[in-house]
């Protein structure tokens, strides 16, 4: 990849993410190594953030169409004894309610942003966040 006649590696996005504590460390042992994996870090996050933001002139998704896609998302989690509901279309934000197994399980978290907010976002850019309702 090349911008201004750079060449420009790809994000890595399966590195491992740095505190600013283990950053400040690094500094101390290799600055090269600590300036390089706190541009990638940012240069990241500014990508994550850009992925957030939707697409403001994709369609809203429908309370149909989100059943749909939640059905989808259902198969995956009713595998381990979870649930989902549809709670609420918000704008761009879709409320959703994490059942059986989910509910009260510390990784539902995990489930809500890999599972059902992938596969949402994936099928409506327009949505910016998926959130669990208790």
């Amino acid at each position: 990849m090349k911008a201004e006649g750079k060449s420009v590696e790809p994000l890595k996005t399966d590195a491992p993410f740095y505190t600013e504590e283990e950053l400040d460390a690094l500094y101390e042992r290799d600055p090269v190594a600590a300036l390089r994996i706190s541009r990638e870090q940012y240069q990241l996050q500014q990508w994550v953030d850009r992925a957030r933001q939707g697409d403001a002139n994709a369609p809203l998704p429908g309370v149909e169409e989100m059943k749909s896609v939640l059905e989808e998302v259902r198969k995956v989690l009713l595998r381990d004894g979870g649930d989902v509901e549809l709670v609420e279309i918000s704008g761009t934000i879709v409320r959703v309610r994490m059942k059986g197994n989910c509910a009260g399980c510390p990784r539902s978290a995990l489930d809500l942003k890999h599972v059902v907010e992938r596969l949402i976002r994936s099928r409506f850019q327009a949505v910016t966040r998926v959130e669990n309702v208790f």
